[in-house]
């Protein structure tokens, strides 16, 4: 991959895909229901592999997932947990994939938005970390966040993935000091 003079966060810098996802997507506030709900589910399936490997895969998911529309895979039964099982374009995991049907009915039958839910546990913003050793793994609002998600009957949503949710959809601004992308947090 050829160097375009840009400083990025290390970890962008493995792929093409990785690079595109760094400069148009992570980081960068990303609101609605099903955009976040398909988040969480790739958040999850990404638990234990690479990040790489869920962005290959992605637009299977997609596909897979109806869009990850909450209202379908709600209505997803065993016979769609089967058809996902033998589907070869995403990660074939049955506690995944049957996580991410419960928690699309837990989704649907919130009482709230996802949307507001996930967002009302958004930190103040900070300052931007030095570098990648400086970004934690999990942080208070992260335990909060996966504490209150697992109360509510979500599944496979720990303080690791919920704070790798935050920082994927803006909730928090992780992009190193010296990198060239500039997000917006709200």
């Amino acid at each position: 991959m050829e160097s375009d003079g840009r400083v990025r966060c290390g970890w962008s810098e493995g792929s093409q895909l990785y690079r595109d996802y760094h400069d148009g997507e992570w980081g960068r506030a990303l609101h609605g229901d099903d955009a976040l709900f398909e988040r969480m589910c790739l958040e999850a399936f990404q638990s234990g592999l690479a990040w790489i490997t869920i962005l290959r895969k992605r637009e299977s998911f997609r596909a897979a997932f109806d869009g990850f529309v909450i209202e379908k895979v709600a209505d997803f039964g065993e016979g769609d947990v089967e058809r996902l099982m033998a589907d070869t374009g995403i990660v074939r995991n049955r506690a995944k994939i049957e996580a991410s049907i419960h928690n699309a009915r837990v989704a649907r039958d919130l009482g709230t938005s996802l949307d507001g839910l996930l967002w009302g546990f958004a930190p103040p913003a900070r300052s931007r970390p030095r570098t990648l050793s400086d970004v934690p793994a999990v942080t208070a609002e992260s335990t909060a966040l996966a504490k209150e998600l697992k109360r509510r009957g979500f599944k496979f949503v720990g303080p690791t993935t919920a704070y790798a949710l935050m920082q994927a959809t803006g909730m928090v601004d992780d992009h190193v000091a010296d990198c060239w992308v500039n997000v917006s947090t709200r």
